[in-house]
């Protein structure tokens, strides 16, 4: 059912969600910026509707509330392991589409990928999505090149136009709420992009020839393995466990997932000294390949989402579409080399 509500009328709706769950949205962060006097816009827990940035793209995904970027998961002594207790309320998440495709994918790894992740899962299951539609592309966006700039897969839709906000609703729970503030249903479709500035092309049969072009001996020195791209893509899931010692007795700690990046030293580091992409070059090709190859080959859909967070976020401006467009050329080359 569709709606329109003023902002006291969200404000209402968020005050009664809050009982059973946290309200995360895109928010401004004050003098947070990677620059002085520059704000951050990041996810974080919400009370009113006047905090949301509707209008600007976030810095950060919204992956950090449902994979949190540091996670205990049991702690121990001597003689005993003990569970880390989920969390007590679920989170309501405003996000845009091609963030809600890139669940699609999270859930694809952790949850359809051969087993279940317990840790994930309990923190999912306790999820409900607010779709923020798009009316128009934001800067380095390309979802409709990647299919994911339209979703039907939300709990409800907020469209914010003027002062009013517009509500598509899925959830029988609230139909409720709406019927005692005395709202009038109404048609509520939410807004899509249909059109980006850039546009990208995945070519078709890629192999394993590409890992042998020259392209990506050019990001052996323009990357600085900072790890930025991963730690902001919605997709990227890779984590390293850690076990922190209590200084007051050190048998007795506790063992952490923490995010890890595929682009920064020590991620492929193995027993004996090895390490499998010593080259910036290499850690590109790998993490380029996995978001347009062989995720694919598996599921049968691309990794990435188009939503060019890691465009927006590298220090060296190194662009991720940029560097697809190139893949049919170094194609090219290789073959021609053969």
């Amino acid at each position: 059912m569709g709606y329109r509500l003023t902002r006291e009328n969200l404000n209402t709706l968020f005050h009664k969600l809050k009982e059973d769950y946290f309200i995360y949205a895109p928010k401004r962060l004050l003098g947070k910026g990677a620059f002085s006097d520059t704000d951050r816009v990041r996810y974080a827990a919400i009370d009113r509707v006047e905090e949301i940035e509707f209008d600007v793209k976030s810095d950060f995904s919204f992956k950090e509330v449902i994979m949190p970027i540091s996670e205990t998961l049991f702690f121990f002594t001597e003689d005993k392991v003990k569970e880390a207790e989920g969390p007590k309320k679920g989170a309501v998440i405003f996000l845009r589409s091609c963030d809600l495709n890139a669940v699609k994918r999270l859930d694809q790894i952790y949850l359809k990928n051969g087993f279940e992740d317990h840790y994930y899962k309990r923190i999912r299951e306790k999820v409900k999505f607010i779709l923020m539609p798009c009316s128009s592309s934001f800067e380095n966006c390309f979802c409709v090149s990647m299919g994911t700039n339209k979703t039907d897969k939300y709990d409800l839709s907020i469209d914010k136009k003027d002062d009013y906000f517009y509500v598509d609703n899925k959830e029988e729970v609230l139909e409720e709420f709406f019927k005692e503030e005395g709202l009038e249903e109404l048609e509520v479709k939410p807004a899509f992009v249909t059109e980006n500035n850039i546009n990208v092309k995945v070519p078709e049969g890629i192999t394993n020839k590409i890992f042998n072009s020259k392209l990506w001996q050019e990001y052996d020195e323009r990357c600085i393995n900072c790890g930025r791209c991963n730690f902001v893509c919605p997709t990227c899931t890779c984590f390293s466990m850690q076990d922190i010692f209590y200084t007051d007795n050190k048998k007795v700690g506790e063992r952490r997932r923490v995010w890890a990046s595929c682009m920064v030293d020590g991620f492929t580091d193995v027993a004996g000294g090895g390490k499998y992409r010593n080259k910036n070059g290499q850690r590109m090709r790998f993490k380029v390949m996995h978001k347009v190859y062989d995720y694919k080959k598996r599921n049968g859909y691309h990794m990435c989402v188009g939503c060019g967070r890691c465009d927006d976020i590298c220090p060296q401006y190194i662009s991720f579409s940029n560097c697809i467009n190139k893949l049919e050329d170094a194609i090219k080359e290789v073959e021609d080399n053969e």
